[in-house]
């Protein structure tokens, strides 16, 4: 009987947390006359959007028009920051660091706070791209810089960063800058091993939509298993797909359907 209630209050666990994972996407990435993405679809999918500000995509004009989507739809804003490298996508390392970082964080959640505040919407949270985000979560000392820039700022946000199996020294360094982190994974991404994400120009590093909504309905679960099949326990509030690959219209519409589904 004892083993029974110990199986059914699993089952219960594993079932609400699918029920509260929220779903996030890196949107309003287009700038000029040039367009990424399927915001207008994708943005009734999901929970909160990752608005680019500036600095590896997204102008005004779209970050006003991304904004407002998200604002109809009831949608968290969260400011998406980079470092400045439009042409590379934010996807190139670069060495910055100390108060210019901090500066070029700050100047990017001054743009998107601004336009939201202006029309009626606010920011939340902030969620570094690409290699920024990377870096972070490999460098204790860029992680520090990041995590001030967002302590430092007029009001609370919450910083997003990687879940991965060790957790704890993040949050501890959170800590001592009295700031709350939400935790984050990857439905349309590999894994190594350790529990970061597999680089971009190498195998395995994008999933399509089979195997994405089956490591979704994994990690609702608590874990994720690496390109080469090892299994890793996570603990995030957030999962996320990207909004510039291929398929993820499609991948969220089947995300959203299997987590609205309790596990078996």
């Amino acid at each position: 009987m004892k083993a029974v209630k110990r199986v059914v209050s699993r089952t219960r666990k594993r079932r609400a947390r699918q029920l509260s994972i929220k779903l996030n996407c890196d949107l309003g990435e287009g700038f000029g006359v040039y367009t990424m993405g399927r915001d207008d679809e994708i943005m009734p999918l999901i929970d909160c959007a990752n608005i680019a500000c500036g600095y590896h995509g997204g102008d005004p004009s779209i970050m006003r028009k991304t904004v407002l989507l998200a604002k109809r739809h009831k949608v968290e804003i969260g400011a998406h920051v980079a470092y400045p490298d439009l042409q590379g996508f934010g996807r190139r390392s670069m060495n910055l660091r100390g108060q210019e970082l901090i500066d070029c964080i700050q100047y990017q959640i001054s743009a998107l706070d601004g336009i939201a505040r202006t029309n009626g919407a606010r920011v939340t949270y902030v969620k570094p791209h690409g290699a920024l985000y990377n870096d972070m979560s490999t460098d204790p000392g860029l992680e520090r810089t990041v995590m001030q820039a967002i302590a430092s700022w007029y009001r609370p946000l919450e910083l997003v960063m990687l879940a991965t199996p060790k957790d704890k020294k993040s949050v501890e360094t959170a800590f001592d800058y009295g700031l709350s982190l939400r935790f984050e994974a990857f439905a349309d991404r590999g894994y190594t091993r350790s529990g970061y994400l597999v680089p971009r120009d190498k195998p395995g590093a994008v999933l399509g939509v089979t195997a994405a909504v089956a490591q979704a309905k994994a990690i609702a679960s608590g874990t994720v298993r690496s390109t080469k099949g090892h299994k890793l326990s996570i603990l995030p509030d957030t999962l996320c797909v990207h909004g510039d690959t291929p398929e993820a219209l499609e991948m969220l519409k089947a995300i959203h359907l299997a987590l609205q589904t309790p596990a078996d």
